[in-house]
């Protein structure tokens, strides 16, 4: 018999819902975010906001910027400042290959979902380049025609 207290692999935490309104998005990596004790805590009682943040490359490491976890409510005086610069942990390879699309092609990296996978605190990471208002638009277009159709087949 399984054991149902086990959390599930994967528990998501919060979603950058505008990433793929605001961003053509063109490759995802998984990334580890290096956080202090109050801010897991924090993390746990799902206590974040991710739409505003956005990646940097600097150094030959990756950082997260403007990510806002909560303070911890009962933190004391070792809580961590909320929006504070957050290193990512990638695989070296994966660092190169962003490096070269953010400085050379000018593209973003954008977050999209800020998830616990097996107990550590994960961000799904993507390129994005950005979209321009008639891409939006022709975008939201594609998107209501496809549920008229959708509409029209249940229909007959």
């Amino acid at each position: 018999m399984p054991d149902v207290t086990a959390t599930p692999a994967r528990q998501s935490i919060a979603k950058n819902r505008r990433a793929s309104h605001d961003y053509q998005l063109l490759e995802t990596w998984e990334a580890g975010i290096a956080l202090t004790g109050t801010e897991v805590k924090s993390l746990r009682d799902g206590k974040a906001n991710i739409s505003d943040a956005y990646g940097i490359v600097r150094d030959g490491e990756v950082f997260l910027l403007n990510l806002h976890i909560s303070p911890y409510e009962r933190g004391g005086y070792v809580n961590h400042e909320p929006t504070r610069t957050r290193k990512l942990l990638l695989h070296r390879k994966e660092i190169r290959k962003m490096i070269g699309a953010v400085e050379r092609q000018g593209l973003t990296l954008v977050p999209l979902e800020l998830y616990f996978k097996h107990g550590r605190a994960k961000v799904a990471l993507a390129l994005g380049k950005g979209k321009k208002l008639h891409d939006k638009r022709d975008d939201a277009r594609k998107r209501d025609d496809e549920r008229d159709m959708a509409r029209a087949m249940r229909r007959s």
